[in-house]
């Protein structure tokens, strides 16, 4: 057997008593359903149209993942918006105990944020949840007190999501000059960003229910929209209104009073 083909296969955890690297050809038997009452959930981030839930599902069961549930977000920033603010991230929070296992294709499924990415990773490990990525098979979790290996631990946490971040803000500056570019050869009808999913009207029901204190699930049903379009709306309406006003100029907004 080639060596080194070996120990690109190995699974690394980090944060257990002895920090080693076992070679096995599949995910540990721990992933297996009905182990003790544990479960096995994928957190899955779909941030553009390149992206798809399904990739990342199939990607972590032919890794030998055995899920027992998918928890996704749909075109939402990990950059900007919190984990916990997140439609289906918050969810996380509430459904993980003790035992259970959450399993991500990397660290930057969780976010691009730094700050957040950390303080998330740790408050699970705190729970006594364990994190694992399908991408390098690393696991992290909270099991070790020995102050050198949580310090290691601490460490590559801390490595992987900063990375996370500069890539986000990489692509970011990569992107200005184009959209300057755009910006200044439109002729007011090709940069407007991405066409809304709903009208004038809807976003004027959508505020009032809103206001009313129904439920954003509830709204969504009622309007028939997605979830995360009724997320947005609610978090940032102007710049929702902002992005009807691009495709429809000469319809009147409507306000909700």
């Amino acid at each position: 057997m080639d060596p080194q083909k070996t120990a690109q296969n190995q699974p690394v955890r980090v944060g257990s008593p002895i920090w080693t690297a076992t070679a096995m050809d599949a995910a540990p038997k721990d992933t297996e359903k009905g182990n003790g009452g544990s479960r096995t959930v994928l957190y899955a981030r779909v941030s553009t149209t390149d992206q798809t839930l399904e990739h990342q599902r199939t990607q972590a069961e032919a890794t030998g993942f055995q899920l027992d549930e998918v928890v996704a977000d749909h075109g939402v920033s990990g950059l900007s918006i919190a984990l916990r603010d997140r439609p289906e991230g918050r969810r996380l929070f509430d459904i993980l105990r003790a035992g259970d296992t959450l399993v991500v294709r990397w660290v930057d499924r969780l976010g691009r944020n730094y700050r957040d990415v950390t303080d998330c990773i740790r408050e699970f490990m705190r729970r006594g949840v364990i994190i694992r990525t399908v991408i390098n098979n690393m696991t992290f979790d909270g099991a070790t007190k020995d102050p050198m290996q949580q310090a290691v631990r601490d460490a590559l946490i801390a490595f992987m999501a900063a990375s996370a971040e500069a890539q986000a803000e990489a692509t970011k500056e990569a992107q200005k000059p184009g959209i300057a570019h755009a910006r200044a050869n439109d002729d007011g009808t090709k940069f407007r960003g991405r066409k809304p999913t709903f009208t004038w009207d809807s976003l004027a029901l959508i505020q009032d229910l809103l206001n009313q204190g129904m439920g954003v699930a509830e709204i969504a049903k009622t309007t028939g929209l997605a979830r995360q379009t009724v997320y947005r709306i609610q978090k940032e309406p102007e710049r929702q209104a902002a992005a009807l006003a691009a495709w429809y100029p000469t319809s009147e907004p409507h306000t909700s009073e």
